[in-house]
């Protein structure tokens, strides 16, 4: 509290300024104490003339008197403001980003079983959950959703703004639950059905996948068009280095690291972004998986943003119920002390 001597009340609000009908006492209490004043007779009779009584009068101790008064006066005074609440902007200057019309977006992500190749160490799936939990912690105010997909598609987190929801759900995303081949259509086709109607106007996907299209019952390129119609952009990303990687297998006599050539389709990925107004990316490793999102992160920030204050900003009364005391202190110091009163 002491490191607060700010009143200049002016410069204040008040949460509760309805104390403040309590100043209205202040003239009506001097008014009738200096009435009373001048109507008192006095302990002590005088007999003598006007002069010879002001010869004799102390006027420092009339001046020390009107020091008592007007002290505690002072402490109502700060006392009351102080009762009203009082705050300030300037103590509040930082403001919260409102948003107001944020982006739908789905992460559509190929978890067939190429994914636990090693050349993104440990493997491209582990690499490829964490760089997108760092992409969900850098939006704000966008609803995003998680699709996984092999030879099936389902929706591992609908479209949410609870983000400690969605990171945990994309740790939980399991390769081995849906088979080994690569459904890019279906995963596809089951994203844009996340996005419903009542989706906000600026939705996206993002779609991960280290393989070609070779399982599913739908095109990926109808599955585009599906897209498009629904003005959703896509933007796809391959996965995996340059030339082979390697798939660590169980087998009856231990795990085998089986070796096998990266085989990206790169013209379809190309193609559906083409057709819904997105855009191809290529990771070949970590680094650029990370660069790839940034860009992502870069060109998908269309949202209608406010600046405003909070609401209920803390009220900061300290500084004039600090003056409250020492008027109040000095006052008693004067009174019990300087004039010895036993009052």
């Amino acid at each position: 509290m002491l490191t607060n001597w700010n009143i200049r009340f002016w410069e204040f609000e008040f949460l509760q300024p309805i104390w403040l009908l309590l100043l209205l006492f202040i003239p009506v209490y001097w008014i009738l104490f200096w009435k009373l004043k001048k109507s008192s007779t006095g302990d002590i009779k005088f007999s003598g003339s006007m002069r010879t009584q002001k010869k004799v009068e102390l006027k420092w101790v009339k001046k020390i008197r009107l020091t008592i008064v007007i002290s505690r006066f002072l402490a109502f005074f700060f006392l009351v403001l102080a009762l009203s609440k009082p705050f300030s902007w300037d103590n509040f200057n930082t403001p919260e980003t409102e948003y107001k019309n944020g982006i739908d977006i789905i992460l559509a992500m190929d978890v067939s079983g190429s994914m636990m190749a090693t050349d993104f160490p440990p493997n491209r799936l582990v690499v490829a959950k964490e760089v997108a939990k760092q992409f969900v912690d850098n939006r704000r105010g966008d609803r995003i959703g998680l699709v996984a997909y092999s030879e099936e598609a389902y929706t591992a987190c609908p479209a949410t703004l609870d983000y400690e929801v969605l990171k945990k759900q994309i740790d939980e995303v399991n390769p081995n639950d849906m088979g080994q081949m690569t459904a890019i259509g279906v995963g596809l086709g089951t994203a844009v059905a996340r996005l419903r109607n009542d989706s906000l106007p600026s939705k996206v996907i993002i779609l991960l996948t280290d393989g070609s299209n070779n399982a599913g019952e739908i095109d990926p390129i109808t599955a585009a068009n599906l897209a498009k119609a629904k003005n959703v952009r896509v933007y796809t990303i391959g996965i995996g280095s340059n030339g082979t990687a390697t798939i660590p297998e169980n087998t009856p006599f231990g795990v085998v690291n089986r070796t096998f050539k990266v085989e990206i389709d790169e013209e379809t990925l190309q193609n559906i972004a083409g057709i819904t107004g997105g855009q191809y990316f290529r990771a070949t490793d970590e680094k650029s998986l990370k660069v790839i999102y940034a860009e992502i992160d870069k060109m998908e920030t269309k949202k209608q943003m406010s600046t405003r204050f909070q609401k209920t900003p803390p009220a900061t009364p300290n500084g004039f119920l600090n003056f409250s005391l020492l008027f109040l202190l000095l006052s008693f110091i004067v009174e019990k002390i300087i004039f010895k009163s036993n009052e």
